[in-house]
């Protein structure tokens, strides 16, 4: 999140400074916006606690829902939420109550813990919800029993499936910073945006720090240069250094 503060020059003038601040998104379970690419994954979450199963998988790109959704199921569950610092502690532990490990395919968990934690999970001790970007059969896991127990497990994916989805993630973003905008603008920015929920994030932040440091309302004009900053970014193979000041 970025917020606006004036600065007095020498020359009397004020002058604008974007300051960012850490904005976290709403996690609420009415927040969680159901549509065709992830209905599926929304009704096994909520669910709860009548899976026939043990253990749940989401599978999905960034900013698909997937910690949304783990974070509706920790709230109805009681979940603990298990970190790789914390994951061998809560293994050995062998205690009860339902388990959330997100990001699995990245965050470098250590594998006997987590075979543990599938243990007791398919023991009926606990129930344990995984999430990932990669479908399983990309997972980096070198134990062959740890794989075999994952892919036992029903795995739900997220994905973003029409303009309608699109358009309510901008929505949502932009709602949870208190922002109004057009919805004729929105419409803009999905038929000319490359299509993914983390694209969504992206420009959502970059069109709220344009306006904010320009002291204007997110505009068509703003959304346009959001979008060709974004392909610059791309074409350049990284992230540009932006003046927010012009």
């Amino acid at each position: 999140m970025v917020a606006r503060v004036a600065i007095p020059q020498r020359d009397g003038k004020l002058r604008q400074l974007p300051l960012e601040f850490e904005h976290v998104p709403s996690h609420a379970a009415d927040d969680f916006l159901v549509g065709e690419g992830n209905a599926l994954a929304h009704s096994r979450i909520v669910a709860w606690p009548h899976w026939p199963d043990a253990v749940t998988v989401l599978i999905g790109p960034a900013a698909s829902g997937k910690s949304h959704l783990a974070r509706i199921f920790a709230d109805r569950s009681h979940a603990a939420m298990v970190t790789p610092e914390t994951v061998a502690e809560i293994a050995e532990a062998d205690a009860r109550g339902p388990l959330v490990v997100e990001d699995v395919d990245r965050l470098g968990y250590d594998e006997p813990s987590l075979f543990h934690l599938l243990n007791q999970a398919m023991r009926g001790n606990r129930t344990l919800l995984l999430t990932a970007r990669e479908d399983i059969s990309n997972w980096p896991l070198v134990t062959d029993d740890v794989r075999s127990r994952v892919r036992r497990a029903p795995a739900f994916r997220l994905e973003v499936s029409d303009d309608i989805e699109l358009s309510h993630m901008f929505a949502k973003l932009f709602g949870d910073r208190q922002i109004k905008v057009d919805p004729k603008i929105i419409h803009y920015l999905v038929a000319r945006m490359e299509r993914s929920p983390e694209e969504v994030a992206v420009l959502a932040d970059r069109m709220d720090r344009l306006a904010l440091s320009r002291g204007t309302a997110i505009t068509r004009t703003i959304a346009a240069e959001a979008l060709a900053l974004r392909e610059a970014e791309r074409d350049s193979g990284g992230q540009e250094e932006w003046d927010f000041e012009q």
